[in-house]
């Protein structure tokens, strides 16, 4: 009977402690808070805003909420973000709406504080974010079949990359096989690696590893190695523009048995337009020429287009161009090689 009393007299107190424990948790997670140019309010958790896109989660709804940045006119959150700015500005801060003034947020970085218009910033990530938040990945297939001779093609296109304070790290792999009767199988892959390190102003430190094989120029593998410089001539939330431009070491090995692999130095210029404020249209090209330090009046480029159509649930199509050329191929390869893909796929970003 004690123990029974002493228990119900408990019992407030336990639905206090309960209470105090939901109520701390609630306002953790909804400690964001979004206003758009309608006036609308989204209270919850911001997980990252990338290519002029805001993505928040929230408590009373199954699905994350996605805005485009242009539309946001206050944001206030005292949670610490890795943000870049269109200056190529790269800092640790919280986000706190500049009192008065809605078009204005208050940064502190260190022992800096300053203010900066919302439009200028052009990435958001929250800093205690896991090492899977920091991923993006996507992959996307296609297949034709044609009755005659029983042609078939199958493609796969994949990318991931990963980003963090000063640098990121990102690679993808591009592969096409056809077959048909009473012809040789035909075969194209490319593959790149890539690390960048970010520094003041836009500029940044790059080093990659290309890949390339196709029958067409007679390449069992080219490989190239190159390291640079390169800068973000425009940083925003709706394009990206820049190039870069260094050393390379190139590699080739030949499917002609009679032919010897060849190595040669080269320098390297690239151009890289990135455009994604067009409703679910995304675009991307990118052209990087190869003069030859070491092969006389040799020089290759190698451009790529990409038009991504984003669906439901994460799921895109994507149309890409692939076109390389060499005035100097092996004897008897073709001077250029080009694919056309469509493929259909779906993204990773967390």
């Amino acid at each position: 009977m004690i123990l029974k009393l002493r228990f119900t007299n408990a019992l407030p107190y336990i639905f206090l402690i309960a209470f105090l424990l939901f109520s701390n948790h609630f306002i953790w997670s909804q400690n964001d808070t979004i206003v758009l140019n309608n006036n609308d309010k989204i209270i919850g958790e911001i997980k990252q805003m990338d290519r002029g896109v805001l993505t928040i989660e929230a408590d009373y709804s199954k699905d994350d909420f996605r805005v485009k940045w242009k539309d946001v006119i206050r944001i206030n959150s005292d949670r610490i973000y890795l943000l870049t700015l269109s200056s190529g500005k790269r800092l640790n801060s919280t986000l706190i709406t500049k009192p008065g003034d809605s078009t204005n947020v208050t940064l502190e970085n260190s022992n800096e504080k300053f203010t900066t218009s919302i439009k200028s910033i052009v990435y958001i990530k929250p800093v205690e974010s896991n090492f899977f938040s920091r991923l993006t990945a996507s992959l996307s297939v296609g297949f034709n079949y044609t009755k005659s001779n029983n042609l078939t093609q199958f493609t796969v296109r994949s990318n991931l990359s990963y980003t963090a304070y000063k640098w990121t790290y990102n690679g993808s792999f591009n592969s096409v096989r056809s077959s048909q009767d009473d012809t040789d199988n035909t075969q194209r892959t490319d593959a790149s690696f890539g690390f960048k390190y970010f520094m003041r102003k836009d500029w940044f430190y790059s080093a990659a590893a290309d890949f390339l094989s196709n029958d067409e120029q007679k390449l069992k593998l080219r490989s190239t190695v190159k390291t640079g410089l390169g800068k973000y001539i425009i940083h925003s939330n709706k394009t990206n523009f820049g190039g870069g431009f260094g050393l390379a070491w190139n590699n080739e090995q030949f499917t002609d048995t009679n032919s010897t692999s060849r190595n040669s130095l080269e320098a390297y210029a690239g151009l890289t337009l990135d455009m994604f404020d067009l409703e679910n249209l995304s675009l991307k090209t990118n052209i990087t020429a190869y003069p030859s330090l070491t092969e006389k009046d040799r020089f290759r480029y190698d451009y790529s287009l990409d038009l991504k159509y984003d669906l439901p649930l994460d799921f895109f199509i994507k149309l890409g161009l692939t076109y390389n050329y060499d005035n100097k191929p092996v004897e008897g390869a073709s001077q250029s090689d080009y694919v056309f893909q469509a493929t259909f796929g779906w993204e990773f970003n967390n």
